[in-house]
């Protein structure tokens, strides 16, 4: 369980620190949050997967007083939300490089251990919710994700940590042409991590309905 969840925070942390997007700083596909691959995720896409997370949490809770918390907790939702999306893009990529496939077999055995020792269903999606943001009906995906890590890394002889895991994706991202849209932030190579875009005219409508500066 320890290993998995290391893979999973690992995985969920490096939406936010990984050198494999870059920013398109152009309105060429106007609609999209990004474009990988030639294929767009358009900001509908997006809103539909941060509104899946927002219902969860407010499924997940008593009153407003804790569901107000958890938006706290996670105020940079839509960017770590699509990051997600690309970075799940880009790793599919770079393990059909190596040749390495994820059957529903696994997932489901990967699942059933996770639920024995989370205590159940419920149990591992809360988990999952809390944790990394990871709505119920995307948990499949997420767990999809985190063997196709586990395996590129075992293909390349390295774990998800080293690098040589994301320099395989950093190839796969070029492969692709990721192709961010600057209202999301930008990518800094060099350091590694995401920079939010500091643009005053780009705002974001909250679960509330109030807005805020991006």
């Amino acid at each position: 369980m320890h290993r998995r969840r290391r893979t999973a925070l690992l995985l969920s942390a490096a939406i936010a620190a990984a050198p494999l997007l870059t920013a398109c700083g152009s309105d060429a596909h106007p609609g999209a949050a990004a474009v990988v691959g030639g294929q767009r995720i358009t900001v509908t896409q997006l809103e539909t997967r941060v509104n899946e997370v927002r219902d969860a949490q407010r499924a997940a809770v008593a009153d407003d007083a804790q569901y107000a918390q958890a938006i706290a907790k996670t105020g940079t939702l839509t960017r770590d939300t699509l990051h997600s999306m690309v970075l799940d893009r880009v790793l599919h990529r770079a393990a059909e490089d190596e040749g390495i496939t994820v059957t529903r077999k696994e997932i489901q055995t990967m699942r059933a251990g996770l639920e024995q020792q989370a205590g159940g269903a419920k149990g591992l999606e809360t988990a999952w919710l809390q944790q990394y943001g990871i709505a119920p009906e995307r948990l499949d995906d997420n767990l999809r994700l985190q063997l196709e890590a586990q395996k590129l890394a075992a293909a390349l002889g390295t774990d998800t940590s080293q690098p040589a895991f994301w320099a395989a994706l950093s190839k796969a991202s070029k492969e692709l042409g990721v192709d961010l849209n600057p209202r999301y932030g930008t990518w800094d190579v060099e350091k590694s991590s995401r920079v939010d875009a500091k643009t005053p005219w780009v705002r974001e409508v909250t679960a509330s309905g109030t807005r805020q500066t991006a």
